[in-house]
């Protein structure tokens, strides 16, 4: 079955990145526009406040120069500002200079005089906004009279215009990064997942397809036996064989259900202070009597006092499993042997044996669930009274093997060559405080 297909999430994922950026942005753009229209606002305000300042201070200046009584008008129509308009009027808002107002000038006038200064938007089309600051003053000869400057706000929309613009391509840019940027990241978050799917379903089809022939055998024997009627000793052999067929069946789903827990870590590791030579020489007294029934010497090479923190009933499971191996794939008259090393960095597990072997192809995948290579090794001397726990032919062993070393901070390697044996060697970490002596 072909894993399913992540690319809708992916894009949901994707559209939900941009979603999330595009309600930034407005937020952002909404804020910052605010902001900068008050900033333009306020810069508008003090520039024409600035061209009134300096309506006043011209007319002072040419009253002064030419005495009292001197046309102070002229002062309006010598001094230039640009893009501001400029009007000197009186306190009743009459235009001395230039002789006519709008009536709204006017009426601005007449309100800064009363209130000291005046500020006034007004539409004059409907493109246009004018803006007016109007505030009176008192020449030296004592008259009244009152500065209006107004602007044309078509400079501050234009500077609106040019920031909206940039925003709005920095935006663009920001989004086009963010959707090419958002489903490579969703790509990369996701593939651990499609990973995982994947091997969900290999693993579910392998355990199915594994589980389907003891099962089958089960049922079949079952239904010979019902066939025709048999004496006592045809229904024994009958229910020895599925006795047998079952104790492979249960050994199966004990070590998927052990690979299940394992996966989602699940499966508690009990650690304390544990001998590994204990270990293996209990493990090798097991494995021994099923060697010695196949003919298969089994024999301690090496045997140093090391200690390693651990679950001991798994390491006792990891050395069964690795027996097991050895001798399920070592013919009769042929040898084990087993070393326990200590050293100043740890300790080493050796099982090396004088089997078939292992093909170059094969190795990389022996740690593989349910991997089996070379058919002739799958089934071949099943020590199906054992207690190893481990497969016997499923491919799951070496994978428990490799979990446990996993799960104990050990390296597992293994060196083999077709028809040349295959040793395999354990690493483990140094035990604190552990002691390390040789016998």
């Amino acid at each position: 079955m072909p894993p399913p297909s992540l690319a809708p999430l992916r894009l949901k994922l994707t559209v939900w990145y941009l979603a999330t950026l595009c309600g930034i942005l407005v937020l952002l753009g909404g804020g910052l526009f605010v902001t900068i229209r008050r900033q333009f606002a306020h810069e508008l305000d003090a520039s024409l406040r600035d061209a009134a300042a300096r309506l006043e201070g011209a007319a002072r200046i040419r009253e002064e120069e030419a005495g009292a009584g001197a046309r102070v008008v002229d002062a309006v129509v010598e001094l230039k500002v640009p893009d501001r308009t400029l009007y000197l009027l009186d306190t009743l808002g009459r235009p001395v200079i230039p002789d006519s107002a709008d009536a709204w000038i006017r009426s601005a006038a007449v309100r800064a005089w009363r209130a000291g200064e005046a500020n006034l938007a007004h539409r004059e089309r409907r493109d246009s906004v004018l803006r007016l600051h109007a505030e009176r003053f008192i020449l030296s000869s004592g008259k009244p009279m009152v500065a209006v400057a107004v602007a044309d706000r078509v400079e501050l929309e234009d500077r609106y215009s040019a920031l909206i613009a940039e925003f709005g391509g920095a935006a663009l840019v920001a989004l086009v990064l963010v959707a090419a940027g958002g489903w490579l990241l969703v790509r990369q978050a996701t593939a651990p997942i499609e990973r995982n799917i994947t091997r969900m379903q290999q693993f579910m089809a392998d355990a199915a397809h594994e589980l389907r022939t003891p099962v089958t055998v089960l049922r079949t024997r079952a239904e010979v036996a019902l066939q025709r009627e048999r004496d006592a000793a045809g229904y024994v052999a009958t229910l020895e064989g599925i006795e047998s067929e079952s104790r492979r069946l249960g050994r199966i789903v004990d070590d998927l259900l052990l690979l299940a827990r394992s996966d989602v870590g699940e499966r508690p590791i009990t650690r304390a202070r544990v001998f590994l030579d204990d270990v293996v020489m209990d493990a090798a007294g097991a494995a021994g009597v099923v060697a010695a029934e196949k003919g298969i010497e089994l024999a301690v090479a090496r045997f140093d006092e090391a200690a390693v923190d651990g679950d001991s009933d798994l390491l006792r499971q990891l050395v069964m499993i690795l027996l097991d191996n050895a001798i399920k794939f070592t013919p009769g008259g042929g040898r084990i042997d087993v070393t326990v090393a200590a050293h100043g960095d740890g300790a080493e597990l050796r099982v090396a044996d004088s089997g078939s072997g292992i093909s170059a192809n094969d190795l990389p995948h022996i740690f593989e669930r349910f991997y089996r290579g070379d058919p002739a090794r799958s089934r071949a001397a099943s020590p199906a009274d054992s207690d190893a726990g481990a497969a016997s032919g499923a491919g799951l062993g070496l994978s428990i093997a490799r979990w446990i070393c996993d799960a104990h901070g050990a390296t597992i390697a293994v060196e083999s060559a077709l028809d040349s044996g295959t040793t395999v060697m354990v690493t483990f970490a140094r035990s604190p405080g552990g002691e390390v002596s040789s016998s």
